[in-house]
């Protein structure tokens, strides 16, 4: 049982006033941590926070044990770091990531990192697939937040924009949508993920309510290079992580979409969001801390 991790997630939940919170600050779901909660009450045989659907406090048990347990995990980071700086990073590095993430992001940075820590020797898995940490050697994946699951600790290190664009002549053709709701007019190309079949949603946030764009998908693929193709050779509209969709924009490939919507409404569209995920906090040895940090620092 990795105790640590438990104690943590209490810490935030204390620390951020409710368990949603604390769910988004530590990139887990509501239900992973209300379990961490369980899990760490049933270690102790004690009632720590006393909860119910409008409201949370802690109980004495739980404000005594708060107080003893508080300063850990900065304990625990301090130890780290001192131990950092005493050993250099070296040996093996297994980095899981999507693909597309691989080959437009990672893959550039890769030298550069290398540069910084010769003794790290690299293995790069890029692919969409559900990869296992355990059984596949990973010591620290590279995902979106649709990937997330309870068995990882992820720690969000980047929100990058997606831009919805189309070829210049299919805008000319079709027009150019306005609204989320004008989606359902055009030809839309649309990624299915691979591992469960879904579509990752077009969503946006309307006047401060999250809104899903409802499609009819023309296209459908679980390859964000065929995706691309499609859209430049004038296929319909596409929703493109700006990594991939701007050189295109650059070339005059694609043409981005803006939404202006009507005066009184306030249109964006979420961003991508990237995490680093280990499978417990031990995993955050020196080598994946020192990756993590430079690829945080690179983008």
């Amino acid at each position: 049982m990795d105790v640590l991790g438990l104690i943590s997630t209490f810490i935030r939940v204390v620390e951020n006033g409710s368990i949603a919170a604390a769910a988004r600050a530590k990139g887990m779901s509501p239900a992973a941590v209300s379990q961490s909660l369980s899990r760490l009450e049933g270690h102790l045989g004690v009632r720590l926070l006393s909860r119910t659907t409008r409201s949370m406090t802690l109980t004495e048990n739980g404000k005594r044990y708060f107080e003893k347990v508080r300063h850990i995990p900065d304990d625990v980071e301090l130890a780290s770091q001192a131990a950092a700086h005493v050993t250099k990073p070296k040996g093996p590095l297994c980095i899981a990531t999507t693909a597309a993430f691989g080959r437009y992001v990672l893959a550039p940075l890769m030298p550069a990192f290398k540069a910084s820590f010769p003794d790290i020797d690299i293995e790069l898995i890029s692919t969409d697939r559900n990869v296992s940490h355990h059984l596949e050697g990973v010591d620290v994946s590279i995902r979106i937040e649709a990937q997330l699951n309870d068995q990882l600790i992820a720690r969000k290190i980047a929100s990058l924009p997606f831009i919805f664009c189309a070829a210049p002549a299919y805008l000319d053709r079709a027009g150019t949508p306005q609204t989320p709701e004008d989606l359902s007019q055009h030809d839309c190309v649309v990624f299915r993920y691979p591992t469960d079949r879904r579509f990752l949603p077009w969503s946006f946030m309307v006047n401060g309510q999250l809104v899903n764009a409802k499609l009819n998908p023309s296209f459908i693929s679980d390859d964000i290079d065929i995706i691309a193709k499609i859209a430049v050779n004038g296929g319909g509209i596409a929703r493109l992580a700006s990594f991939v969709a701007q050189p295109l924009i650059d070339a005059g490939q694609l043409r981005p979409v803006y939404w202006s919507g009507h005066s009184e409404s306030t249109i964006e569209s979420l961003p991508m969001d990237i995490f680093a995920c280990v499978t417990e906090r031990s995993a955050l040895n020196s080598k994946v801390r020192a990756f993590i940090e430079f690829l945080e620092e690179a983008m």
